[in-house]
């Protein structure tokens, strides 16, 4: 029996639900990089960025290239980068319209807060 749109929806974002892996996609959003240049901008152990740069590569997300000793990893397709700005201007909405409500209570002192 073939998996629901929206049950491969959730193992997608699921996938996406880890703060290495959401930064490992940001890192090559500007294009390729070996996997020594990913472990030198984030704070995490080369075993942990193995194990995270081998789910993203087995859901697809992304291809690696080897040239000599060195793999090199970039992004399957643009739409990941698409997909993460997307989520930066939904955060971005967010956080404004949370901004407004805050100050809205702010300016409204000694009225009761229903």
């Amino acid at each position: 029996m073939p998996v629901p749109l929206y049950q491969a929806k959730a193992e997608f974002f699921r996938t996406l639900g880890h703060p290495a892996r959401i930064r490992i996609l940001e890192l090559l959003q500007d294009g390729p990089r070996p996997v020594r240049e990913l472990l030198a901008e984030m704070d995490i152990e080369p075993s942990n960025l193995s194990q995270q740069l081998a789910v993203l590569r087995r859901t697809g997300l992304l291809v690696s290239t080897r040239e000599g000793n060195t793999v090199v990893y970039e992004l399957s397709t643009p739409d990941v980068a698409d997909l993460l700005r997307a989520a930066r201007r939904i955060l971005t909405e967010m956080i404004t319209d949370q901004g407004t409500l805050l100050a809205e209570l702010r300016g409204s002192v000694g009225v009761p807060v229903l």
